[in-house]
């Protein structure tokens, strides 16, 4: 029987290096790198937050819903998104400095602007001095930034950062050393903040670094802060 003739030697397709593209910052999307927008959130902060992730999606929407009535949001807060229906905000508890309980209820009557970060987060430690500005320029009893830290070292680890590092005295700074309020809020990356409104229901989100001193910013609370004077919680 003749030989079959061995099939000829091909070379190789030569792969061309794959592209490598950053993701898009959306809300579902988890920091991609320390050093851009959205800080990459380590492997502990992934592990508890997790399981959070189906049921936050449901609570915060994948699109921009704009109010006609709000100012225009087309400057440093172009990336912040208005719920299409506002939301309570959770009854979940976190800690001030003392150690003491604290919920979002006892800050009522008041616009918050709740801000998750951590010593780790590079964009966080960025806009840490802005918040502190706003604080600073708008803070009392209409309004309040809560800078809520996220390392489960909790105040012994944050507290000097942010007091003595950062030199910000006046920030107000609380604590959520095991993740369970941001769990409950649906926070993906660090930083994300949210605002409240004077009835203590959530009215939208910004993930990542953000210019919360620049006028667009304070347009913005400013506009809530106007929406409802204090008497407006008692017809809530």
């Amino acid at each position: 029987m003749p030989r079959r003739a061995a099939p000829a030697k091909t070379a190789p397709a030569m792969l061309a290096p794959a592209t490598i593209t950053p993701p898009t910052i959306a809300p579902a999307t988890i920091g991609w790198a320390a050093g851009g927008r959205i800080c990459a959130t380590r492997r502990r902060l992934l592990a508890g937050l997790g399981a959070a992730l189906a049921a936050a999606a449901a609570g915060l929407p994948g699109r921009p819903a704009r109010a006609a009535d709000y100012p225009p949001t087309d400057g440093a807060m172009q990336g912040f998104i208005l719920l299409e229906s506002r939301r309570p905000a959770t009854r979940t508890p976190f800690f001030d400095v003392a150690g003491a309980v604290r919920h979002f209820g006892d800050f009522a009557g008041q616009v918050l602007l709740v801000n998750f970060w951590a010593t780790w987060c590079a964009p966080c430690i960025r806009e840490m001095p802005a918040l502190a500005r706003l604080q600073d320029s708008l803070g009392g009893p209409d309004f309040s930034v809560l800078a809520i830290s996220q390392d489960r070292g909790g105040a012994a680890v944050a507290e000097p950062f942010v007091r003595e590092r950062l030199a910000l005295p006046d920030l107000p700074l609380l604590y959520d050393p095991k993740l369970a309020l941001g769990r409950s809020m649906g926070v993906r990356g660090l930083p994300t903040t949210f605002a409240i409104d004077r009835q203590g229901r959530v009215v939208g989100y910004l993930t990542g670094l953000a210019e919360w001193d620049s006028p667009d910013a304070e347009r913005l609370i400013r506009h809530l802060i106007a929406e409802a004077g204090p008497e407006a919680m008692q017809d809530a």
